[in-house]
């Protein structure tokens, strides 16, 4: 590896001669041979999404929005911004995540001016002036691409068909289109991001709908991607989220993942290697479904965190325009090197996609911000000066970070503090000091190792290249281990439980250093074609093992087999890891104890496995000359694929679910009513309603207290601002302690004008607050007598009533 450098790249200055990566066929069978992989996946999505009940007609204005309203425009601008092509495929990909922050710029312009019925028409602004200018006609079609490997091609497009199958298994093929009948349920937080959208789609900037006028100081972008692809592309919104959106967000962010992991390290295979580990492989459960350490996705194919599956390509955008930044062309040797981006257009997308990505994510931005820091700071060490390029990437993230506390969130933390420890010291806690020093100290060190474990098994391909380079790294490598280890550093040091997504933030940064580390070690061990194929056979090998090791026992799996084997060797013993689990202090608390000591005896007897094999490897190697020095690369392919089960295990029993943890109910009547309510009521129009919490019963006793106000139905399926519906999801609630509504005059007012109107009541309803419709749950209760001389009834299906008023 080498030292830091900061000289000026001349123009046009290239990285090394084109990677050979394929053969680069020609005429009409060549071409379609060469877009067979992409087809092939595209394919199995709409397969996916037909089979969850699609319609046809929603797909083909989506593939109409997607290519008219991100892929063209983007495409367009980030060819005119980047130096010199490298392959079609990064064009495309890279121009996509262009075309998701145009489309804010678009939304920003078009919404204040009251065109939100023009919408459709803002590509022409990039169109336009692409078809106009001489200059800019080049760009539509460009020659000189580095063709890619087939076998590359299939690969990431393997991954992109796996996550979709995956994704169809345990979201599309579940969460129901529309609610069938009144007993159906569905995820807490989709009917709040959906009611987040349809704000979106009417107000500039959108506001807070469960409390007409309240301010929403949220991360929202992602909110406004989903309510420009409603108004682009003409499509209902609970199809844009409950099919759309999140499976082609998912396939982008392989497709970035992959062509960043290339450019950067200057390996190709990096990229599909980068999209497995960021996809196909889930955090080390240890046979348990789901992980005690934050947030329990399985993966980050978080389909019930639109936001977070919205951040992860802008994210990885911006990782890849910062490293490229930092690349170094006198100091890089791989064998596949793209061409730079070029000066300015690094700045020029580094501005893009920090500030698109500051309020996508919270957590993106500040973990991008360490990485940065981490490579300034070793930049200075090393050639002790100023590393200047650092310094302009450091200003313009950081800039980003400040419009987004400042000016989105308000100062607000959304009841993050700092803390360190909080968010895992709940597991070595000991209230009754029934633990010896020792004892103790070995709980601590054990829930160390099984946060490590669980949550960056993934980044095990670092490494490697952190140790052959005896952490002489270059200026991009710094910046990935830098903002590798700040996302779950922050997970430590910030309390609550949202904190876990600076761990998903983080893991963007280690597996692009993890598959890059892994390209190196495949390079060291110089296998041969025979050999090449023995691995590829483990690799196969083994995660069948380590899927049939996990098996059927779901709730505790591989740490009930290793109890019973213990118990087997030693009959009429308890079992040290049985009795572990039983000393846990939290264990009646905490759900999680079983799953954090699952991966813990897990993760010991991989650990134990690893150390007997490497000495039988030694062994052999002594006396089977092909097996010296590849016994690394063996083990390196074993820990990385170590977690391959817990998609698996996620099959049968999906951590988030309309029948799991975070599913309420969701009545067909109520959903009726409100799509009727959006049908027949302006943009405008404010909604008062009697209900403000969900019931896990329905309502069966209408006297039972309320006391969880996460009810945002009517304002998701209306697309319309309520004057209280539920506030449990309020920026001010939750960055506080009181669960209470802040507004009680506010709040009586609209119960009594419902369960006891007078003509004075509605009129300071209509009048003061702009009510225009009463929104009536019977469940909850009756509206008050004599309302129909008050009000015009305009719908009634039993269970709902709707009064207009005026």
């Amino acid at each position: 590896m080498g030292t830091f450098h900061d000289t000026p790249r001349a123009a046009g200055a290239q990285t090394g001669p084109p990677a050979r990566t394929g053969d680069g066929g020609r005429g009409p069978l060549g071409t379609a041979v060469r877009f067979l992989p992409a087809l092939a996946a595209l394919a199995v999505l709409v397969a996916a999404l037909a089979a969850s009940d699609t319609p046809v007609d929603a797909m083909a204005r989506y593939a109409f929005y997607t290519g008219w309203g991100v892929l063209l425009p983007g495409t367009l601008l980030y060819r005119s911004l980047r130096r010199a092509p490298h392959t079609l495929v990064e064009d495309l990909t890279m121009g996509a995540v262009t075309g998701l922050v145009l489309e804010l710029a678009a939304w920003a312009v078009f919404m204040p001016l009251g065109l939100a019925g023009a919408m459709t028409l803002w590509p022409l602004l990039v169109v336009v002036p692409f078809a106009a200018v001489p200059r800019l006609r080049r760009h539509w079609w460009v020659r000189g691409y580095t063709p890619v490997p087939r076998s590359w091609a299939w690969a990431v497009a393997g991954t992109v068909a796996l996550t979709t199958g995956y994704l169809f298994k345990v979201y599309l093929d579940v969460v129901e289109l529309m609610p069938a009948n009144d007993a159906s349920r569905q995820f807490v937080d989709i009917s709040y991001q959906m009611s987040l959208a349809g704000n979106a789609k009417h107000s500039f900037p959108p506001t807070l709908p469960q409390v007409a006028g309240e301010p929403l100081q949220y991360h929202w972008f992602a909110f406004v991607h989903e309510a420009m692809t409603s108004l682009v592309g003409h499509l209902d919104l609970p199809v844009v989220q409950l099919r759309l959106m999140i499976p082609a967000l998912c396939a982008l962010t392989m497709l970035v993942a992959a062509v960043v992991a290339w450019r950067l390290s200057g390996r190709a295979w990096a990229g599909p290697i980068a999209g497995l580990l960021l996809f196909a492989v889930g955090e080390f459960n240890g046979g348990h479904g789901q992980t005690p350490f934050g947030s329990p996705q399985t993966t980050l194919m978080v389909w019930g965190s639109v936001s977070m599956t919205y951040s992860q390509p802008l994210l990885l955008a911006l990782i890849g325009v910062a490293g490229d930044a930092l690349r170094r062309t006198d100091r890089e040797t791989g064998p596949d090197r793209a061409p730079l981006l070029g000066g300015r257009a690094v700045y020029v997308l580094a501005v893009l996609f920090a500030f698109s990505s500051s309020a996508a994510k919270a957590t993106s931005i500040p973990v991008t911000l360490a990485g940065l820091a981490l490579a300034g700071l070793a930049g200075l060490v090393a050639a002790r000066r100023v590393p200047w390029t650092v310094v302009r990437l450091g200003v313009i993230v950081g800039a980003a970070q400040l419009f987004s506390t400042a000016v989105i969130f308000a100062f607000k933390t959304y009841g993050l503090a700092v803390d360190p420890f909080s968010n895992i010291r709940v597991f070595w806690a000991d209230p009754q000091d029934v633990r010896s020093s020792t004892g103790q100290l070995m709980v601590v060190a054990l829930v160390w190792f099984a946060f490590l474990v669980n949550t960056q098994l993934r980044v095990a391909g670092a490494v490697p290249l952190l140790w052959h380079g005896r952490m002489r790294l270059e200026p991009v490598q710094w910046f990935l281990l830098g903002g590798a280890v700040a996302g779950p550093a922050a997970f430590i040091a910030i309390s609550g439980w949202n904190a876990g997504y600076f761990t998903h933030a983080g893991l963007a940064f280690g597996v692009l250093l993890s598959a890059w580390g892994y390209c190196e070690a495949w390079e060291r061990a110089k296998l041969s074609r025979r050999g090449r194929v023995a691995l590829g056979a483990f690799a196969v090998a083994w995660t069948a093992l380590m899927i049939w090791l996990v098996g059927s026992d779901h709730d505790l799996g591989w740490l009930q087999r290793v109890d019973r084997a213990i118990r087997d060797l030693h009959p009429g013993s308890t079992g040290f890891l049985r009795a572990l689990l039983t000393d846990y202090p939290g264990r009646g608390a905490n759900g999680s104890a079983s799953g954090l000591f699952a991966i813990v005896a897990a993760g010991l007897t991989l650990v134990a496995l690893a150390a007997v094999c490497a000495v039988l490897w030694w062994a052999l190697s002594r006396k089977v000359r092909p097996m010296r020095g590849r016994g690394g690369i063996v083990l390196l392919t074993a820990a990385l694929l170590a977690a391959t089960p817990t998609l698996v295990l996620d099959l049968p029993k999906p951590t988030w679910g309309p029948t799991v943890w975070g599913a309420l109910p969701l009545p067909a009547g109520k959903v009726e009513a409100a799509r009727w309510l959006r049908a027949h009521s302006d943009p405008a129009d404010v909604v008062a309603t009697n209900e403000h919490c969900w019931s896990a019963d329905d309502f069966k006793d209408p006297s039972a207290p309320c006391t969880d106000y996460r009810d945002f139905a009517l304002s998701a399926y209306a697309e319309r601002s309520v004057l209280v519906e539920g506030w449990g999801f309020a920026p001010r609630v939750m960055a506080g302690t009181d669960p209470n509504f802040w507004d009680q005059d506010l709040l009586k007012l609209n119960d009594e004008a419902i369960g006891r109107p007078t003509p004075a009541l509605l009129a300071e309803l209509h009048d003061r607050h702009h009510v225009r419709y009463l929104f009536v749950n019977r469940r909850v209760g009756a509206e008050g007598a004599g309302m129909e001389k008050l009000a015009t009834k305009v719908f009634d299906n039993g269970r709902i009533g709707i009064y207009r008023l005026g």
